[in-house]
C-alpha cells in the first residue's frame, strides 16, 4: 500500500517536473539553465513514478532529502535568473531572456513565479517525507 505522504510527493514531483520540462522546452532556444531544468525535471518525474511503486522502498530514507535538493537547484537557478546571473552563451546574462520559457509577464522578471512556487513546495514535501521517515525509523515500523 502507498502511504498519503508519498502519494503527496509523487503528485508534487510530477507537476514539478512537467512544469520545469515544459518551460524549458518552451522558449525559443535551449540555453544552460533550460538544460539543467529539463533533466532535473525528468529525473523529478521518474522519481514521482518510483513513488508509486515497491521500488520507492530501496529509496528508503534518502526520498525526503532527494526532493529537498530538487527544490534548491530549482530554486538556486530561479535566483541565478533574478540576479541576471546566468549566461546565454552570447555572454550575456538572460534575466531579460525567456530561455526558461516563462510566460510574457514573468519574462521581464528573469525568473519564473511558478517555477519558484512549485519548488517552494516540492522543498515543504521534501521536509515532510524526511521528517515521516524520520519518525516511522523511529517506531521501528520501515
Amino acid at each position: 500500500m502507498v502511504s498519503n505522504t508519498r502519494l503527496y510527493g509523487a503528485a508534487i514531483a510530477f507537476a514539478s517536473g512537467t512544469y520545469s520540462v515544459w518551460s524549458a522546452t518552451g522558449g525559443s532556444e535551449m540555453v544552460t539553465s533550460g538544460w539543467l531544468m529539463l533533466g532535473l525535471g525528468v529525473v523529478v518525474i521518474v522519481h514521482g513514478a518510483v513513488l508509486l511503486t515497491p521500488s520507492a522502498d530501496r529509496l528508503g530514507q534518502a526520498s525526503g532529502p532527494l526532493m529537498i535538493g530538487y527544490s534548491v537547484v530549482m530554486l538556486a537557478n530561479q535566483a541565478l535568473l533574478a540576479t541576471d546571473m546566468l549566461d546565454d552563451g552570447n555572454g550575456m546574462g538572460m534575466g531579460m531572456d525567456t530561455g526558461m520559457g516563462g510566460s510574457a509577464m514573468t519574462a521581464g522578471m528573469g525568473w519564473d513565479a511558478g517555477m519558484v512556487t512549485l519548488a517552494a513546495l516540492m522543498l515543504a514535501s521534501g521536509l515532510i517525507m524526511t521528517k515521516n521517515s524520520a519518525t516511522m525509523a523511529d517506531s521501528g515500523r520501515m
